[in-house]
């Protein structure tokens, strides 16, 4: 046994534990605690060396420092106040606690009955009082030593108008990758390899987006059944990645993925779960916050024995409270300054900005990220609801903001499914969504859309099946959604006819196109570029195999070309401003040039009118976009595109618009017709255009 440490006051800031060259200072809020006990453990985790009572108790923040203690030292705590469940106080000394400002997590959470606070078995449920000791089988939390050497980086600081947003998980991207060494798949190290990288760098995408990253709790009924959360919605702690995540353990790793990203000109942006943590309800294990103070970290009902719960997870934390505010405000900043991130999409983000009457845009969080020289540079995405009274908030954010699009999403499943009355919904969210966004100088660009994400059916199995196939999940198929707007085109899952097939492939097409050639922010969730499907599972959430991993191998010759397709359109996307312009359109005629910034058209070319816009079986329709002109080597130029989408079941002959600048046309892509290269065939303005069935034609006056 190690002779006892010496001891000093320390400093209350910053929190968490912060070694300097001479020793480490540890610093915890817990406004109710009566004592707080810092417990030192041998290298392996195993054993408990020591216990020290933090001397200090500054502001809300019990603190000490620790006088020799070297960095990679494993800690956690043990804190002590009354345990009362009717007062809102669960305060339990036999649990170890994970420091909720810890920089590192040692060792993986497998839940035990020990990391409960109360007896699970007696029939005072929670009122009763659990003296296990759960050491044993709780991670503990490492003393980190910050020095890494970032060279010269240059941030890739991408403008908005011109990012396009992978959505990835960082386990799944590279698990069964065959390039990327096996000791490294799955893992950070695996995301960093060159042939990853360079396969980002060649689709064209400018920003990954990664699934969250911080260390979980597995929701009990995941492990009773030996299931994980896959997805990572569970967070414990804010400072660290789950373990999962390393080849190695050291928190360089995540640093050099960054720098290796930001080489290649891709920014990385990070879905993180601040509005509630792994602890779930009263009913819950205490691993962190509930044994650390739970009447301050969460929002407790009048009966402060129960949670308020607006996102469906069990608990919700209290943003208002200024100290777990100050917690949130300190885990961004961290991972801008130390971890050199580029943004933050924020899950349930209305739950972030609720104050006691609800939804509120000036809330305490937002205005704390608005007004922060840090933060207010980043890129920040809200998903723009919860599941609380009011929490539907699309469009509702501050200016700076971007929201996931949902009813973009859902508008152009819709529309090419064949629905009816949809085309006027579809002019609205392929020209950026104004109706939503236009307000307080917000762009286009705050108008996140997309058609899939990592919750929901993937595009292949969006044009496969009709229902979630959620068996495999454990839950009966009652869990994920049942509003897919989907379509299988004619037979449900796999099939070996050559015409659902070829339908299929088309729709998969259009899609891609409709989002990529809209106006605002596409996202695009990994692996749709190539067919990726999860046999209809639409909540793969808890499936950490096959089903959510991307398959490299053994992809087919329809793969490769739709992934081609997608490289395609964002060479579009990026050669050609006006289909990521940075203002709304007006559909007003362009001062010096009597030519409408865009005209939507029937198929005889007649500019649509209310009438044609309200017709309920109107499913094809056209958009002349015009772009006045930009500086090239040769001087202004301007460009001129026709689209023509047509969901009906049948052909249409489209009339053609006259060509402004040259005189024809020429066919830049058609989804019905993908054997056309590029510019292959010209038309005419006034003749007709044989637009096939449920497809897409894009047209260049050249």
């Amino acid at each position: 046994m190690a002779p006892p440490s010496r001891v000093e006051p320390g400093s209350p800031s910053p929190r968490g534990a912060t070694w300097d060259g001479r020793g480490v200072n540890f610093a915890l809020f817990s406004e109710n605690a009566e004592k707080v006990e810092l417990c030192l453990f041998d290298r392996k985790g195993k054993q408990e060396l020591e216990r020290i009572t933090l001397p200090e108790y500054t502001n809300q923040i019990w603190h000490g420092y620790i006088v020799g203690l070297p960095p990679n030292q494993l800690y956690g705590y043990r804190v002590y106040g009354p345990y009362d469940p009717r007062r809102g106080h669960r305060f339990n000394p036999n649990k170890l606690l994970i420091d909720p400002c810890a920089r590192a997590i040692e060792g993986s959470l497998v839940l035990s009955d020990a990391h409960y606070g109360y007896i699970r078995d007696s029939s005072r449920a929670d009122l009763s009082f659990d003296r296990r000791d759960s050491a044993r089988v709780t991670p503990k939390c490492r003393v980190v030593e910050p020095a890494f050497t970032w060279g010269p980086e240059r941030l890739p600081n991408t403008p908005w108008s011109q990012t396009v947003i992978y959505e990835l998980h960082a386990r799944g991207y590279t698990k069964l990758h065959p390039e990327v060494p096996e000791p490294l798949r799955g893992t950070f190290a695996g995301l960093a390899s060159p042939e990853v990288i360079d396969h980002l760098s060649r689709l064209g995408i400018t920003a990954v987006e990664l699934l969250p990253i911080h260390a979980i709790a597995d929701e009990p009924h995941l492990a009773a059944n030996g299931l994980r959360n896959y997805w990572g919605y569970s967070s414990v702690n804010f400072f660290s990645a789950d373990p999962r995540f390393y080849a190695r353990q050291r928190t360089h790793e995540f640093k050099t993925l960054v720098a290796h990203l930001h080489a290649a000109g891709i920014e990385v942006i990070l879905d993180v779960v601040y509005n509630h943590t792994g602890e779930g309800s009263e009913m819950g294990p205490t691993l962190s916050f509930r044994g650390i103070d739970n009447a301050s970290y969460y929002v407790l009902q009048d009966d402060k024995r129960k949670y308020a719960d607006v996102t469906g997870c069990g608990n919700m934390l209290d943003l208002n409270h200024p100290r777990v505010l100050q917690m949130v405000m300190d885990s961004l900043r961290f991972w801008v300054e130390e971890m050199h991130v580029d943004g933050f999409r924020f899950d349930l983000a209305t739950t972030l900005a609720r104050e006691k009457h609800g939804f509120d845009p000036r809330s305490g969080f937002l205005d704390a990220v608005t007004q922060d020289p840090i933060l207010s540079r980043v890129k920040l995405i809200a998903e723009p609801w919860d599941v609380g009274m009011g929490g539907y908030q699309l469009g509702g954010f501050s200016p700076g903001w971007s929201e996931w699009n949902d009813r973009f999403r859902d508008t152009v499943r819709r529309f090419w499914r064949g629905d009816r009355n949809v085309i006027g919904e579809l002019a609205s969210r392929m020209t950026g969504s104004a109706d939503l966004f236009q307000r307080l100088g917000r762009r286009p660009w705050s108008s996140i859309n997309f058609i899939t994400a990592h919750d929901g059916f993937t595009l292949h199995d969006l044009v496969s099946y009709d229902r979630k196939h959620n068996e495999i999940n454990g839950e009966g198929n009652r869990d994920g959604t049942d509003n897919n707007n989907s379509w299988n085109c004619g037979v449900e899952g796999p099939t070996d006819d050559p015409e659902i097939n070829d339908l299929r492939r088309r729709q998969k097409r259009n899609m891609l196109a409709t989002l990529l050639l809209s106006l605002g922010t596409p996202m695009i969730v990994a692996g749709d570029e190539s067919g990726r499907t999860q046999n209809g599972n639409n909540n793969a959430y808890c499936q950490d195999n096959e089903i959510s991993w991307i398959a490299w191998e053994g992809r087919s010759d329809e793969d490769r070309a739709l992934t081609e397709f997608f490289r395609t359109l964002l060479r579009i996307r990026r050669e050609y401003p006006l289909f990521r312009r940075s203002k709304f359109l007006t559909g007003e005629d362009i001062v010096d040039v009597d030519i409408k910034d865009a005209r939507w058209l029937t198929p005889g070319c007649r500019e649509m009118t209310s009438d044609d816009w309200g017709h309920p079986d109107a499913r094809c329709l056209g958009l002349r976009l015009f772009d006045m002109g930009r500086g090239t080597e040769d001087g202004e130029r301007s460009d001129l595109f026709f689209m023509m989408l047509n969901a009906n079941p049948h052909a249409v002959d489209f009339t053609l618009p006259t060509p402004l600048l040259t005189g024809r046309w020429k066919t830049v892509f058609d989804t019905a017709r993908p054997e056309i290269e590029e510019g292959a065939a010209a038309h005419q303005g006034r003749e007709p255009y044989p637009l096939l069935p449920r497809s897409f034609a894009l047209l260049q006056d050249i």
